[in-house]
């Protein structure tokens, strides 16, 4: 049984189907599209891509912040124009997280933008990377700095697809659905993954359809990412996308405590939601702090200081200028760990979320 939910933006608005076998609809959806060829760009093996009932060029891709560069949006592209592909036609994606956002990107810039519809098949890129319009590719300085917002067609989160995952990939997603119990989300602990899929996607939609370029409420999203891509950067991505942020949402906790804006229990409480889904919750022993605080000014909220999302009184917000020194000192008081101790912690079973 699959679940629609909806992302409302006007005539722009779409749906993410989250459920076993939606990739099944894709033919329809291009259908209703009115496209009469499709490029299909998959991380993937051939046989996990769907028929698209048009005529389609399969172009073969890597997931791996290493192919998330301009270089591989320009080559994408290239095979674009040799296909003949046209504004009228579509692009798809089918794989994870880098996947969904070079692809989307591809499709943003190309005749100044082509229809595309997301086959996430990670649980990161269920829950988040494919949602919501956001695409981008790093440059040597930092993630994601180049990008435009475009909004997908549609998004299939077929759950068969998480089955083939390995488990380290597996708890990389879920980094992402711990952070949703500090940003508007009910507790999740007691769901199934599908149900966990389509709760973060439903809080996502609601943010993105109140806001949906990133010009106030949906900085949400980005609670614990500040140090996330921070960590991701210093370490050369040995941490996972979703096991930085976990260690970012253990911060986001205790930066939150150290300015008084909640009490301990509520710091504490960012461990116990990171800590039940098996993720790390101290930092890299060999990371300075001082290249953290560097890399997390070149972050899209450090407009005039360091800026962070926060949970406080009245839920999470975004704080700005916060002081560097106590950045730093919360920095300084976090717990350590080896890099291999870190990847390897988790105890959970992920089959029983």
């Amino acid at each position: 049984m699959s679940t629609a939910v909806p992302v409302r933006l006007g005539d722009r608005s779409y749906d993410v189907l989250v459920g076993p076998g939606v990739r099944t609809s894709l033919a329809e959806v291009i259908r209703r599209l009115g496209a009469r060829r499709a490029v299909v760009v998959s991380a993937r093996p051939k046989e996990w891509v769907p028929d698209t009932g048009v005529d389609t060029l399969l172009l073969p891709a890597r997931d791996g912040e290493q192919d998330k560069t301009m270089s591989t949006v320009e080559a994408l592209c290239g095979e674009f124009v040799r296909f003949g592909l046209t504004r009228s036609d579509v692009v798809v994606s089918c794989g994870g997280g880098t996947t969904t956002d070079v692809v989307g990107l591809a499709a943003a810039l190309y005749h100044r933008g082509v229809a595309v519809i997301h086959l996430p098949t990670s649980l990161l890129a269920q829950v988040d990377a494919s949602v919501g319009g956001k695409t981008a590719v790093n440059l040597p300085a930092g993630k994601n700095l180049v990008g435009a917002f475009w909004q997908p067609s549609a998004v299939l989160c077929d759950t068969d697809y998480l089955s083939t995952l390995p488990r380290r990939e597996l708890l990389n997603g879920l980094g992402e659905i711990a952070r949703c119990h500090f940003i508007g989300a009910p507790d999740l602990r007691g769901l199934s993954l599908p149900e966990q899929i389509a709760a973060s996607v439903t809080l996502k939609a609601g943010i993105v359809a109140v806001d949906e370029r990133d010009s106030g409420m949906r900085h949400l999203l980005n609670y614990g990412h500040t140090l996330g891509h921070a960590l991701e950067i210093a370490t050369d991505f040995a941490l996972r996308h979703g096991e930085a942020v976990a260690i970012g949402t253990i911060f986001a906790g205790r930066l939150a405590g150290a300015l008084g804006r909640i009490d301990q229990s509520r710091v504490d409480e960012h461990v116990d939601v990171v800590r039940h889904y098996g993720l790390p919750i101290a930092l890299p022993a060999g990371v300075d702090p001082a290249v953290l605080v560097r890399q997390m000014h070149r972050d899209k909220k450090a407009i005039t200081g360091l800026g962070f999302v926060l949970d406080g009184p009245a839920g999470a917000e975004l704080v700005s200028d916060v002081p560097e020194d106590v950045v730093a000192r919360v920095l300084d008081e976090m717990p350590r760990a080896r890099l291999d101790e870190l990847v390897g912690a988790a105890t959970m079973d992920v089959a029983l979320i």
